[in-house]
């Protein structure tokens, strides 16, 4: 079968041409709009005035600014160890082959598809709520349960185990690291006496700390993005006492609850340059404990 060979650069162009539109338009000049809205007062009614870094000082005055950032750097603390390790831990057990594994691997995957979606965010307030299947569980146990997402001391925690249940995206790539490992370096260290959980610090941890690594990266961008559960469960408030009140939550506030436009871009560009920050450092660290035997 005879290849077409673009003989012309702009026949090339041509084929990219829906594609380049698209980056452009919903890409790039977004981007440069939202670059220029941050050094505006911008309400979406009247034309943009020219404040230049009022946004940020006001940002930086602000203490709901800095109590979601509290907030949202609680949530990524405290929910991506927990949920890597849970993702490794089944990764680990799903590995072996046995009758029914690549059903269970489905099974466990598939709240990754759902995890972020409004439903899954509507079904999770019913459960913590006063009249949940958490507190009739504990009233067979005799335990008074409590309102847990109108609590500012456990609301937070409600939307922490939910992060944790979306283990599925990195329990898939921990599996696909785990079954690249070469079994010999198994035997090796069987031969030399070491059990099962030496076994797992020396050879299996070290050479998935590849998989660990992206996952971490990735999960971590994600975390700071939260919006959906936060907005649904707290109905979109923050509430209670903002105890829910993600950055972009607030940042959602700001620009289409209150029009303040400009100033959310201001907050956008911020969470952009925390994200890069924490990357960053990440790339760093990283250099000292991740392993690649090439």
């Amino acid at each position: 079968m005879k290849r077409h060979v673009f003989n012309k650069p702009w026949e090339a162009y041509l084929f990219l041409l829906p594609w380049l539109v698209g980056l452009l338009s919903f890409t790039i000049i977004p981007i440069i709009m939202s670059l220029y809205f941050s050094f505006t007062r911008y309400d979406m009614a009247n034309s943009p005035l020219w404040i230049g870094m009022g946004n940020y000082m006001t940002m930086y005055k602000d203490p709901r600014v800095w109590k979601s950032i509290s907030v949202t750097f609680r949530y990524v603390l405290l929910g991506i160890p927990f949920q890597l390790s849970f993702a490794l831990f089944l990764a680990v057990i799903l590995k072996k082959q046995r009758a029914g594994v690549r059903i269970y691997r489905a099974v466990y995957y598939l709240p990754s598809l759902f995890g972020g979606s409004v439903a899954v965010a509507l079904l999770w307030r019913q459960i913590f709520n006063k009249e949940g299947i958490i507190n009739r569980l504990l009233s067979l146990l005799s335990i008074e349960g409590k309102n847990w997402i109108a609590s500012p001391d456990t609301a937070l925690y409600t939307l922490i185990l939910l992060s944790i249940w979306q283990f599925g995206s990195s329990m898939v790539i921990f599996l696909g690291g785990l079954q690249q490992i070469p079994q010999d370096l198994y035997e090796a260290g069987s031969i030399d006496g070491a059990g099962k959980v030496r076994l797992f610090f020396t050879i299996t941890l070290p050479l998935l700390t590849p998989m660990v690594f992206f996952n971490l990266i990735m999960t971590i961008i994600n975390a700071f993005q939260a919006f959906t559960p936060s907005y649904i469960i707290s109905g979109g408030t923050g509430s209670p006492v903002d105890s829910t009140l993600f950055y972009t939550l607030y940042l959602y506030i700001n620009g289409f609850k209150q029009f303040k436009m400009g100033y959310a871009s201001a907050m956008a560009w911020v969470l952009l340059v925390i994200i890069a920050a924490v990357t960053g450092v990440m790339f760093g660290i990283g250099k000292k404990w991740v392993y690649y035997d090439d």
